[in-house]
């Protein structure tokens, strides 16, 4: 702030001495001493020529018409006073002048400029430690939409002068999940990322970003991160947070059950969590049960046996066919690697050929594949597995174990 004041200072000074230097010009500054100069050179010219024709005898009264010289030369001098009063008149242009200069310059600034809006930019930017430790998780004081959209603000500002500062980009993005804004969020993970790949918190904080787009590459990117916060020493509950939302958010129910009774034992029956997260398990429970019709619709149970080395880029087709084999499956439905043993249903909505649904068939048989490459015609290097024939409404069981 002092520099932009010193900056206005200087700039208001500049145009005063421009104006000083425009009223008080030096040529105006000579113009009485050079009409003096004039007046002296005529008279002496006339004095002589009066000479001359006295000499001539073509004037009589010379001392007369000298003396007229004499006099019309003093009434052409300025006087004194009179010059006094030109001095004393440019002073107070000058000095009204800068005042205006002044007075005008900072009053339309304060006017137009936003003085109230920069001076609580810099009390904001000052203030950014505080707010910042309102952010950061175990905080009891949460920040109001005031103080969010102030840090918001004082981080941008940080972050144009240290590009590089990791935490201001973790924490621009913390806010931006916050406010729902999934372009923001995810921009600004991945820069703090991209300097500092090692660290839970941003590597947590990339995940919840990337598990907010629509787009199933960042999905599985988030899944991938995540993956790799389970194998680190501590393992912290937020993870497993989002690894049951994705789950449930799949119908993978029981991985979600899974990670929330994981959540229940690191918090406790003390903690208030304890029954909310017992209220998602009860949910998870009543999806999966509800969710196979007799008759309509197949719940497949998936486990991968010790062999099987999954990409966590890969995707899981699941597939129902005929019970004698049939290579053109009747139903089939993508889902997110995930986490293993799972259950997944399939019912008329997967159906591939609108003339045939699932609910047609009696006697069906299930395949499933781990596809790492996303392309279903390729093969090469996937790992399978298929069911024994069963009954539509069945609950079916597939062990991935072989590899193509």
């Amino acid at each position: 702030m002092t520099v932009f004041w010193l900056s206005t200072i200087g700039l208001v000074v500049l145009a005063v001495f421009l104006l000083w230097y425009i009223i008080s010009d030096s040529k105006t500054n000579h113009d009485d001493a050079l009409r003096d100069e004039l007046n002296k050179a005529l008279y002496q010219d006339r004095l002589e020529e009066l000479s001359e024709e006295a000499n001539e005898g073509l004037v009589d009264n010379q001392q007369d018409l000298e003396q007229d010289l004499k006099q019309s030369l003093l009434d052409d001098i300025p006087e004194q006073t009179q010059r006094q009063q030109t001095r004393i008149s440019s002073k107070a242009v000058l000095m009204l002048s800068t005042v205006l200069i002044v007075v005008l310059s900072y009053g339309m600034y304060w006017y137009f400029g936003g003085l109230n809006k920069v001076q609580h930019w810099q009390e904001v930017s000052s203030n950014l430690p505080e707010l910042s430790k309102k952010l950061m998780p175990g905080s009891n004081e949460p920040l109001t939409d005031d103080e969010m959209q102030d840090l918001t603000l004082a981080l941008r500002t940080q972050l144009h002068y240290k590009p590089n500062d990791s935490t201001g980009w973790m924490l621009l993005g913390r806010i931006a999940i916050a406010n729902r804004n999934v372009t923001t969020a995810i921009d600004a993970m991945e820069k703090a990322y991209r300097l500092k790949s090692d660290d839970g918190d941003i590597k947590l904080g990339y995940a919840q970003a990337l598990m907010m787009s629509q787009e199933e590459m960042d999905q599985n990117q988030a899944r991938s991160l995540l993956t790799s916060l389970m194998q680190e020493e501590y393992v912290d509950i937020r993870v497993f947070s989002l690894l049951a939302f994705d789950a449930f958010e799949s119908e993978d129910y029981p991985s979600a059950i899974k990670y929330w009774s994981v959540m229940q034992r690191m918090v406790g029956p003390e903690d208030a969590r304890f029954e909310m997260l017992g209220k998602s398990i009860a949910n998870a429970q009543e999806r999966m049960k509800g969710s196979v019709v007799p008759g309509q619709a197949v719940a497949v149970t998936i486990s991968l046996s010790a062999d099987v080395v999954a990409d966590n880029n890969a995707s899981l087709i699941v597939s129902v066919h005929t019970a004698d084999g049939s290579p053109m499956p009747i139903a089939a439905a993508r889902y997110p690697l995930g986490s293993f043993p799972r259950t997944v249903v399939l019912d008329d909505n997967n159906s591939m050929i609108e003339a045939r649904k699932l609910s047609s068939l009696t006697d069906i048989m299930v395949r499933v594949r781990l596809d790492s490459d996303g392309n279903v015609t390729t093969k090469q290097g996937d790992w399978y597995g298929e069911s024994q024939p069963a009954k539509l409404g069945d609950t079916v069981d597939v062990l991935v174990d072989k590899q193509y």
